[in-house]
């Protein structure tokens, strides 16, 4: 079968181009339509609705229309109304809607696709040229607090824009338009009552304008509670919880069970609403423009039973007890089991007593006090399924009546003078019953049954008394006061304390223990005493106090061996002695005493520091700190040395017996030292003292001091042994010189003695050829006729004068030495005299020559030269100044004209440097005498019989003698002249 060709015909092909169409057209989407705008200026939000076609979602721009500023662009997604078929969405302004024009426009979106933009739809605001005063906006905006609110000012046509300040606060602006300028309030505060002013002004400031806010709290109640009076209505109560600070109409209104409770000018509490019937169930609901809070309640009537408070409060009083008496409002509660607590007021204090009772109306308070003013209010409650105590009710007032008042308190005090106080306690005004009119003392003595009664005034706590005067007039020991307190209503007991008239000083075994102050007080324990039938007395003083003391006391039963004592009167810093007396029938007898502090402090003065040097080591003392200072028990003394600003610890010493401290081995400089006393509270502010040490001296004088003092001694010791022992002195040092001893009659001693002189006393020098003329040599020096005026009476210079007259010539083989006077005013003689005295004070030395020349012319021997005798001392010339020695020849002759054809002559007595006496007689014996005529050689010695002195040796072996005679003249003189 043939196959036919497709038949295409016009209007298949209409179809498809058709289809191609509708495609196209679906893939092109939807611009908006019929754009409406709707504003609500008090919640600032603007409603945008419009026709989108299938669209889901759509871009949104809103723009301030004069500055073409866009606000808001984004991309939504819009609810549909389905009856409508419209799209609407929602948008909040910052700013009030009426602050400037706003422009709206939407397209659709599908994904990446959109549509065209609709149409342009303006809001219009407040800023446009037909209004023409100045606008502050919004106007009395009520918000939260923490809210942040946006103003503008929309100025005037023609005015320039100033300031906007917010309460006093000048805010910085934003503008929106030409004329409308917007600020921003953060976190807002609470307001006043009257709100917070939002004030514009222009820049001339000519004019201001404003808005006010209100800042507040919604409300929040709490505690919703309904109860009953009378067992019929109910009473709803509610707390308003914080202030809301809206008032007025913005305040906040309560309805309850739907019925708005209206709270008029006679009601001042407005959180409480009366129900004239018991419902059961009640809610409560609280708006504001801010907000509102719903609470609710539910209870049974006679769970929630209240009475109201007691009225027409009575009392009938007494001294110990009073009864007060009331009246119900209701009458229903005569018989409803009511439970009655009454405040009772005294003196500052409150307390609370409760009744049971059915109906009750009046209670009695007993245990009272006399003469005291109460206070009382009344409150009641049911006793069956108690909900709550009902309301006080007015306070009532009474006084109790006057009673005798208590026994006083009695203690006494001795002072050491024998004087005693008679103390007690004061009544307090709930202890008196009454006002006191006096106190009445009496002494007696119960052996003797003698007593006498003193009256003292109301403010009397004390009586004074003379235990010496009454141990006088009384032969006990002890004297019994008795004191009582008198009021209106009649007197107290009598109370009494035995005073010793004898004070025995008998401390007790353990005194003065240290306690330590607790939170309860002082904790004193003591072995049980069998003697102390009554009580115990534990006293307290301050330590420091000597005198009529003030004393505390306590008294504690017999039974009880431990107590705290605790007073107000205790001071920090302060020692109290506290001591413990047994009371018997007798006097008090102490049993034991205790110290302590309520807290120790440091010491609040310092010691007194003096410091003193001994050798390289110096010496700190101080004195004791008083009692009344120390605040503490001292527990050492720290000692410091001063090193600039920087104190270095030296010692601490803990025995405070030892208030010294010896630092060794310093060195010569300067030093600070510091003593503090410390306590347990650490130490005082201290004392210093500085000193500097210097070379110790006085060592060194008392070593001379000393030394010289055993020189002393020692001399003192040596004058008396030689005193004791002056003749074995004398004899050793100083022997007598022998008497001479000449044949003949010598009884005459004591006269001078009269020697011839021989025919011739001529010394003949014979000149020698082996001598040289130019030496010393001995001079003739003729005789001349004895001269009775001549030099014998010069006087002597010797303390003892005696006087010889001896012949200047005798003879004697020996040869004769020239001699040297002992001093220029030696005694003098002439070798021209027959008769010469010669006085001798003592044995001198002198720088003198005897000179003797021989002439040179004189070479005859036959001729007599003449003779030139020269002495010279100190420049002096010759002339017989001093003791001239008579020279002798070797052989004795009867020849008158010459004494020897040779003369002799020693050269070594003319150098020597001292008085030599004449050694040159050595016959001591009568044969030599003899020998020569009869004259005695002894009696041409120079030396008288009388003379004390010693004469001076030949010869250089006593040279040692003679220089150590000038150092024993001071002994030998004082030697010389004592005698046994």
């Amino acid at each position: 079968m043939p196959r036919s060709k497709p038949n295409w015909s016009p209007l298949w092909l209409t179809c498809v181009l058709l289809g191609l169409t509708a495609v196209h057209a679906i893939d092109v989407l939807t611009v908006p339509q019929q754009v409406s705008l709707s504003a609500n200026t008090s919640t600032q939000q603007l409603s945008i609705s419009w026709l989108g076609g299938a669209a889901a979602t759509f871009d949104l721009m809103i723009l301030r229309t004069e500055f073409n500023i866009t606000v808001f662009y984004d991309t939504v997604s819009a609810t549909v109304n389905q009856e409508s078929g419209r799209h609407q969405w929602d948008w909040t302004s910052v700013e009030p809607l009426e602050c400037t024009s706003l422009s709206v426009r939407i397209r659709s979106r599908d994904g990446e696709t959109t549509s065209d933009w609709s149409h342009t739809q303006i809001l219009q605001g407040n800023d446009l040229p037909s209004y023409e005063t100045i606008q502050v906006l919004p106007q009395d905006r009520i918000v939260p607090v923490g809210a942040n609110t946006t103003f503008c000012c929309i100025m005037a046509e023609g005015k320039q824009f100033g300031t906007i300040k917010y309460g006093n606060t000048v805010m910085h602006e934003t503008r929106l338009s030409r004329r409308s300028y917007a600020v921003t309030a953060v976190n807002q505060g609470l307001s006043s009552q009257t709100g917070t002013n939002v004030l514009c002004k222009d820049k001339l400031k000519s004019n201001s304008w404003g808005s006010v806010v209100f800042v507040g709290y919604p409300p929040l109640p709490s505690d919703f509670v309904c109860e009953t009076h009378d067992l019929i209505s109910a009473v709803c109560r509610w707390n308003k919880g914080r202030d809301t600070r809206l008032y007025g109409k913005r305040g906040t209104s309560y309805t309850l069970n739907n019925r708005k409770c209206d709270f008029s000018s006679t009601q001042k509490k407005r959180d409480e609403w009366r129900v004239a019937q018991w419902g059961g169930n009640w809610t409560l609901v609280a708006a504001n423009p801010l907000g509102r809070h719903v609470l609710t309640d539910s209870a049974e009537l006679r769970h929630r039973v209240r009475p109201v408070a007691p009225e027409s409060l009575n009392s009938a009083v007494h001294a110990w007890n009073a009864t007060v008496l009331w009246q119900w409002k209701y009458d229903i509660y005569s018989s409803l089991a009511l439970d009655c607590q009454v405040e009772l007021s005294s003196q500052g204090y409150k307390t609370k007593r409760t009744f049971s009772g059915l109906g009750l109306q009046s209670v009695v308070l007993s245990d009272l006090d006399p003469d005291e003013d109460y206070s009382v209010q009344v409150r009641c409650g049911a006793q069956q399924n108690f909900w709550n105590w009902g309301s006080w009710s007015e306070p009532l007032s009474f006084k109790t009546n006057t009673y005798v008042p208590e026994a006083l308190d009695v203690w006494m005090w001795i002072n050491k003078d024998y004087t005693a106080q008679v103390i007690w306690k004061p009544l307090t005004r709930r202890q008196s019953h009454g006002l006191i009119t006096r106190y009445e003392v009496t002494f007696w003595s119960p052996e003797e049954n003698r007593q006498r009664t003193e009256f003292f005034l109301p403010d009397t706590s004390a009586v004074l008394i003379n235990l010496t005067q009454i141990a006088t007039i009384s032969g006990d020991d002890k004297v019994t006061a008795t004191v009582i307190a008198r009021n209106a209503a009649g007197v107290s007991q009598p109370a009494s304390v035995h005073v010793p008239l004898r004070l025995t000083d008998v401390e007790p075994g353990s005194v003065s223990r240290a306690v330590v102050y607790t939170d309860t007080g002082f904790p004193l324990f003591w072995q049980r005493d069998d003697n102390a039938t009554c009580s115990y007395v534990v006293e307290w003083y301050e330590a420091s106090c000597k005198w009529n003391c003030p004393v505390g006391w306590i008294k504690v039963a017999a039974g009880t061996t431990n107590v705290s004592v605790e007073s107000a009167d205790f001071q920090p810093g302060v020692m109290y002695d506290i001591s413990l007396y047994s009371i018997t029938s007798e006097a008090p007898e102490l049993l034991q005493r205790w110290q302590g502090y309520m807290q120790e402090l440091v010491p609040s003065a310092s010691v007194s520091l003096s410091t003193t040097q001994q050798g390289s080591d110096i010496l700190l003392t101080w004195g004791e700190i008083p009692l009344v200072v120390r605040r503490g028990f001292l527990l050492g003394y720290n000692i410091y040395i001063s090193s600039g600003s920087e104190l270095t610890l030296l010692a601490n010493l803990s025995d405070l017996g030892s208030r010294e401290y010896t630092v060794k081995g310093l060195p010569e400089g300067s030093y600070k030292f510091t003593v503090k006393a410390y306590t347990s509270a650490g130490e005082e502010t201290g004392v210093t003292a500085s000193i500097t040490l210097e070379p110790y001296t006085d060592w060194l004088i008392l070593e001379i001091l000393a030394s010289m003092g055993i020189t002393a001694i020692f001399l003192v010791i040596v004058t008396f042994v030689c005193y004791k022992k002056r003749k074995w002195v004398k004899k050793a040092f100083y022997p007598d010189i022998p008497e001479p001893k000449l044949p003949g009659d010598w009884s005459r001693s004591q006269e001078p003695l009269d020697v011839k002189p021989s025919p011739h006393s001529l010394v003949h020098m014979v000149e020698r050829p082996e001598w040289d003329s130019s030496k010393e040599v001995l001079v003739v020096i003729p005789e001349e006729e004895e001269d009775e005026d001549g030099l014998g009476d010069e006087p002597a210079d010797t303390d003892e004068p005696a006087s010889l007259r001896y012949y200047n010539h005798v003879a004697d083989e020996r040869p004769i030495r020239p001699r040297f006077p002992d001093s220029s005013s030696s005694s003098a003689s002439s070798l021209d005299s027959a008769r010469t005295d010669v006085t001798y004070t003592g044995i001198q030395t002198s720088g003198s020559s005897l000179v003797f020349q021989l002439d040179p012319q004189g070479s005859s021997e036959g001729h007599q030269p003449q003779a030139d005798l020269s002495f010279c001392r100190g420049g002096g010339g010759g002339g017989g100044g001093g003791y001239r020695p008579q020279m002798q020849s070797r052989a004795p002759s009867d020849d008158t004209d010459l004494a020897s054809p040779e003369p002799f002559f020693e050269p070594q007595a003319a150098s020597s440097g001292g008085y030599k006496p004449q050694s040159s007689w050595h016959l001591d014996s009568p044969v030599e005498a003899g020998e020569n005529d009869g004259l005695a050689p002894s009696l041409g010695s120079p030396t008288s019989i009388a003379s004390t002195q010693f004469l001076l040796p030949d010869g250089e072996e006593h040279a040692d003698e003679r220089r150590s005679s000038s150092a024993a003249t001071w002994f030998t003189n004082l030697l010389s002249s004592t005698k046994p």
